[in-house]
């Protein structure tokens, strides 16, 4: 893992520009690309850099420098991605260093920075296209094309065995670490959160319903090729073991952005249902997923939640700041505590106006 004393973003941002980035160079064969840096986003754990020469493919570089991620993690990660990538899904690939290594790592001032580089995903994110879809092709094609992307990497994942195992769902979800990480102010939440973990315990988790998952499938995380609709699925900083309907729910949660802004809740679950409908018909094309899972959609929503509002207070830690929620935590942390299904997506507590925001409350 990374030593010393705990640095933040800004502060290996000024060690990249000044020791790093030219040895990442060397170790690459970087030399004459224009390397620049990817704007972070709130809790991200790395500092990432786009890497672009004229007449080769650009690259995206990640350094990893926080404590919550060994070097067996990080290997686990890379070597699931080019598993996938092998095997015929549509992600970006890793790019090996000059030594033929997948993970590279440069120790400096007693901090070990872990270092490794992918193939940049053809296309752009929808955000890059103001959520447009591409011209000339329904955006059914879209919802269609997320569930088939995400069911061809879960049955690759189901003939996946590990050289370097990335961690389980339980090894961080589990009622001890729960206990340590949420205020003690939030005792409905601590006790909502390991409920939800007993009733997980309960699930089967045979070849066909648990394995490795991406535990972060949202349109932040892949591109589309805007000629084709291909999509391409990066950032596996979160994999794990997990069951595959954790990514089935990402997938119904992004869905509501399309219809958030409609007052009407009726027309709300009537968008969500043909939405999920068709992305469902695309995954299935895929792979199998048995009904009697696909019914623990309201569950895994939760569990989406949960891992939410543990990622929110991850980062808050990990950036040294007290803890406090905001109007989104806030409205997670409801949606647990009130026992409240599908994020409250079909209720009168989600304000068409301001959509999952809830009063800020002091912890």
């Amino acid at each position: 893992m990374t030593g010393g004393d705990i640095i933040n973003y800004n502060e290996v941002v000024k060690i990249s520009d000044a020791y790093l980035l030219p040895l990442v160079s060397e170790l690459y064969g970087l030399e004459g690309y224009e390397i620049k840096p990817v704007k972070a986003h709130d809790g991200g754990r790395n500092v990432v850099y786009t890497c672009e020469k004229e007449g080769t493919y650009a690259k995206i570089l990640r350094i990893a420098f926080l404590n919550d991620r060994s070097r067996e993690d990080i290997l686990g990660e890379l070597e699931y991605v080019r598993y996938l990538f092998e095997h015929g899904g549509s992600v970006s690939d890793v790019v090996s260093s000059l030594k033929g290594n997948l993970l590279e790592e440069i120790t400096h001032n007693n901090h070990i920075f872990f270092i490794c580089l992918f193939k940049k995903a053809k296309g752009k994110m929808l955000v890059e296209n103001h959520y447009r879809y591409r011209e000339g092709a329904p955006i059914t094609e879209y919802y269609y094309n997320c569930g088939k992307v995400l069911g061809k990497l879960h049955q690759i994942s189901k003939g996946y065995t590990p050289v370097h195992r990335r961690y389980s769902f339980y090894d961080k979800y589990n009622a001890e670490y729960i206990e340590k990480l949420i205020p003690g102010s939030l005792s409905l939440l601590k006790e909502k959160l390991v409920q939800l973990c007993k009733t997980l315990e309960e699930l089967d988790r045979n070849r066909e319903s648990f394995g490795m998952i991406h535990f972060d499938y949202n349109d932040g995380n892949y591109s589309i090729d805007f000629d084709n609709g291909q999509i391409s699925v990066y950032d596996f900083d979160n994999s794990c073991y997990c069951w595959y309907m954790f990514d089935l729910a990402s997938l119904w949660t992004n869905g509501v952005g399309w219809i958030q802004f409609e007052p009407d809740a009726g027309k709300r679950k009537k968008f969500m249902d043909d939405y999920f409908k068709t992305a469902l018909e695309g995954y299935r094309s895929e792979t199998r997923i048995e009904d009697s899972m696909l019914e623990k959609l309201p569950l895994f929503i939760q569990v989406n939640l949960m891992e939410g509002i543990v990622d929110a207070f991850e980062a808050m830690r990990n950036n040294g700041e007290e803890p406090e929620c905001d109007e989104e935590l806030s409205y997670r942390i409801k949606c647990l505590e009130d026992d409240i299904p599908y994020m409250g997506f079909f209720r009168d507590i989600v304000s068409c106006e301001q959509p999952f925001e809830y009063e800020e409350r002091n912890i």
